[in-house]
């Protein structure tokens, strides 16, 4: 027989052809594709390596595993003063800094029993609620990234740099910043600074506008985030989640209101919520919702700030370089970008601390996407990791 006729006479099944009338079982076994997603991979946000298993489109499991970035923060907690400790601080969520300096110098208050002045409180309300939009700003940005969309990240990249000028102008940093700290902050606000955070906030609610038509109501990212990683409010408290992860399924929570420090009890704002806008409650679009709307919230309470700021001082006079708390224990917690950002520190009287542990809201978060990824489609990996938001930093620590 020749290569034609051979060619003519093949059948896919082989020996194996079914005759009319008769069906033919194939002994095929398969089993699902382990894939490797980082720790290079973009979308994890950071050094982050998920093993996803997959059927076909279809995801079956999934693992998250850590360490990339552990840096032994707390052991170094343990192992220098409480001042020196401070700036290790700010490498914990490296977007929010200032977030991250002032869960720490409350602890350290809470444990020498100070409170700082009022001045020192209503600046401290500004930078980490300017540095909330910042961090929120970046979030959101790259999300739309993550899920194609280029434009939205230049446009919140401008306003973030008129932010990071007001922190350069007031620190000296543009990004971890050891302002904050035990007993009020570094230094008093420059001349003109004020009036800068005012101008900031004026134009910011023109900008807003332009992120929501850009980002929010575009009908891809809509179609990508809408009903796709569903987190029920049983779920969401259940795993131990916070922040935006939370409220995004509906949970009335947010540190600042529930369990209010510094001033917040003296504000005017909304812990905004998820509703279902667009899809289902708690789904990756609602997680967005909520940050793009507690940016509106934050600028709301600067505003208050800038009314109520009053001449003083800047720093506790009983407060210096080499503390020495007394022996004891405490806990404090703040509604940082990603959740409830929290130190425990243990004190024996000496200048560095017993026992130093953080509660990571990034940590917390990141537990509950093994559970939101399987019966996923594989595309949705992206979109559901970049809606909950983690900070590497943070989470290995």
């Amino acid at each position: 027989m020749n290569q034609k006729s051979a060619l003519h006479n093949f059948h896919p099944a082989g020996d194996f052809a079914s005759l009319p009338g008769q069906e033919v079982e194939f002994d095929i076994s398969t089993k699902d594709v382990e894939i490797n997603m980082g720790p290079q991979h973009p979308a994890t946000h950071g050094v982050l390596r998920v093993l996803l298993k997959a059927n076909g489109e279809i995801l079956t499991g999934a693992q998250c595993h850590l360490g990339y970035l552990h840096r032994s923060a707390e052991k170094i907690g343990e192992s220098v003063d409480y001042v020196q400790y401070l700036p290790y601080t700010d490498r914990y969520d490296y977007l929010a800094s200032m977030n991250n300096n002032l869960s720490y110098a409350l602890a350290v208050e809470k444990l020498m029993g100070v409170e700082a002045p009022e001045r020192a409180q209503y600046l401290r309300t500004i930078v980490v609620e300017l540095n909330r939009v910042a961090s929120h700003l970046v979030a959101i940005g790259t999300y739309g990234i993550d899920l194609g969309a280029f434009t939205p990240f230049f446009y919140m990249i401008r306003e973030r740099e008129m932010l990071l000028d007001l922190f350069e102008k007031i620190c000296g940093a543009r990004l971890t910043y050891t302002y904050i700290r035990p007993g009020g902050v570094m230094n008093d606000a420059p001349p003109g600074w004020l009036d800068g955070v005012k101008e900031f906030t004026d134009i910011f609610d023109e900008k807003w506008c332009e992120y929501w038509d850009l980002l929010m109501e575009n009908k891809i990212f809509i179609e990508r985030t809408a009903n796709v990683g569903v987190i029920t409010p049983e779920q969401a408290i259940a795993w131990g989640t916070s922040g935006p992860v939370l409220r995004g399924s509906g949970v009335d929570w947010d540190v600042r209101k529930n369990n209010p420090y510094m001033l917040y009890e003296q504000f005017d704002f909304e812990a905004v919520k998820g509703c279902g806008y667009k899809g289902t409650l708690g789904d990756c679009y609602d997680r967005s919702f909520v940050r793009m709307y507690e940016m509106v919230e934050s600028v709301k309470i600067v505003r208050q700030c800038l009314e109520g700021i009053q001449e003083g001082e800047v720093q506790h006079a009983e407060v210096g370089h080499a503390l020495k708390p007394a022996p004891g224990e405490v806990y404090a917690g703040i509604e940082n970008p990603r959740g409830e950002l929290g130190h425990y520190i243990v004190s024996n009287g000496e200048k560095i601390a017993n026992r130093m542990r953080v509660r990571s809201p990034s940590y917390c978060n990141l537990s509950i996407v093994e559970h939101m990824l399987p019966g996923c489609m594989l595309a949705d990996a992206a979109a559901i990791i970049g809606s909950v938001d983690i900070v590497m930093g943070e989470t290995d620590r």
